[in-house]
């Protein structure tokens, strides 16, 4: 990864970094020397804003003391910790290597060693719990004091236990009417707790927004390193990296970037911004569509929000195309409408 650093320390235009971010996988394995190491790799061809946000995902029972007291001497300011709920039988359901005890703990823990910027995941709609339980885990969350919260409906992926044991009859089938309550209730409580419901599925108190994922639906560039991982130059090149251990590790001893490169047409263009800016709250700018975009791709765009912002569905509020609330659990649905295919 130090080697991939240098190799690509030429791609981004912004050479004072704003966010750095350790995910995508389960970084918390890194002991705090080896976290500290990457992050003066970076500072060979980079610089820092001075209130730089460096993030690092986390299990929780990655978070012991020990790992906590030598990451607090780091340049770490914020962990993104992957709670998904305090009750064992999601835990469980989930396969979390996790407790309760040790999601509850984990946090405490993470305070009693200075780290204040905390997010913490909560998974909603499963089918081992109730709405009861669920705002139990709201509760929780709001008594421990956490800014920042990202949340997910619970989804059946192809190929895990969690699908065998449905097909077997072992477990119920989430319930899209369950989540859609959950989903409403979480936003609500949230706000009524002092936070932002700033994206679909993330909700902060006030300086609390995660300046990475902000990074995302601003469409503004980042560097991703390491197997896997994605880079956008905030235009119209994104690439990501092979995933495949062994051949990352031999393409970069040879001195290789093992990568692969998309060109964004037009239309992929315009529709990552409409699936991404219906997301938050900040919108689809029209200007930056209109000056971005062909006369036949803003007449498309224009076209196709007419007859929704007639039905309330999409509103326009300081020059900028945003979904009401309200419809928000529906905000994919809404913006594969407006694609162009």
């Amino acid at each position: 990864m130090k080697k991939e650093i240098m190799l690509r320390k030429d791609e981004l235009h912004n050479k004072t970094l704003q966010s750095l971010y350790f995910g995508g996988g389960t970084p918390s394995i890194l002991s705090a020397g080896e976290i500290s190491t990457l992050i003066d790799e970076v500072l060979k061809y980079f610089s820092f804003q001075n209130d730089i946000e460096i993030t690092l995902e986390a299990n929780p029972d990655d978070l012991d003391r020990k790992f906590l007291k030598e990451l607090s001497g780091s340049p770490v300011n914020r962990l993104s910790i992957g709670t998904q709920s305090f009750f064992d039988k999601d835990l469980k359901l989930m396969n979390r290597a996790h407790n309760a005890s040790e999601a509850e703990g984990s946090i405490k823990r993470a305070q009693d060693f200075g780290f204040e910027n905390l997010s913490i995941d909560l998974i909603y709609g499963s089918p081992t719990s109730g709405f009861e339980i669920w705002k139990e885990n709201l509760n929780k969350t709001v008594a421990l004091e956490v800014p920042h919260v990202s949340s997910y409906a619970l989804t059946v992926e192809p190929k895990t236990a969690l699908n065998d044991w449905i097909a077997k009859g072992k477990v119920s089938t989430p319930k899209e009417d369950e989540q859609n309550k959950e989903f409403y209730y979480l936003s609500e409580f949230l706000k009524d707790n002092g936070f932002e419901h700033y994206e679909i599925s993330n909700f902060a108190k006030p300086g609390f927004y995660s300046r990475h994922n902000s990074a995302y639906w601003k469409y503004k560039e980042y560097l991703g390193i390491g197997p896997s991982a994605h880079s956008y130059n905030g235009n119209d090149i994104r690439n990501w990296n092979i995933a495949n251990n062994q051949q990352y590790v031999k393409k970069l001893n040879s001195n290789t970037l093992a990568k692969e490169t998309e060109f964004l047409s037009q239309e992929d263009q315009f529709n990552e911004m409409i699936m991404i800016g219906l997301r938050t709250i900040w919108g689809v700018d029209l200007n930056s569509v209109k000056d971005k975009f062909s006369d036949r791709v803003f007449e498309h765009f224009h076209n196709e929000i007419e007859y929704k912002i007639k039905e309330g569905i999409l509103i326009i509020e300081n020059s900028h195309l945003k979904i009401p609330e309200k419809h928000w659990f529906m905000a994919d649905g809404i913006a594969s409408d407006l694609f162009i295919v």
